[in-house]
């Protein structure tokens, strides 16, 4: 079950880098870049989208490491909780079983 895991992942990223390649060899007329203030060089279409998805991709994982510190602290602390609750369960396990005659 495993290598077909596996062989759908490697097809998946194979399609992937397919589309890739081909989207790069369809876009690549040059195009300047003006950001208002800064005019920057004149490159291929395919290297600024693909540049302005890695930079949304960074932001996005940025934005996110909030929200995942927090959850994982809350994660934490409910691991903790749960073991001192499970400490105090077997310990009055221990002692019912002690008081039976």
């Amino acid at each position: 079950m495993r290598w077909l895991k596996g062989l759908i992942v490697a097809i998946i990223l194979l399609a992937v880098l397919l589309v890739g390649i081909l989207f790069a060899v369809n876009n690549q007329q040059t195009v300047p870049l003006n950001l208002i203030w800064l005019e920057l060089p004149a490159v291929s279409l395919s290297v600024w989208l693909l540049a302005a998805l890695v930079s949304g991709v960074v932001l996005g994982m940025l934005a996110m490491t909030g929200v995942w510190l927090r959850l994982r602290t809350a994660l934490s602390r409910a691991q903790r909780l749960n073991r001192q609750q499970r400490k105090e369960l077997d310990r009055l396990r221990v002692q019912e079983l002690k008081e039976l005659p």
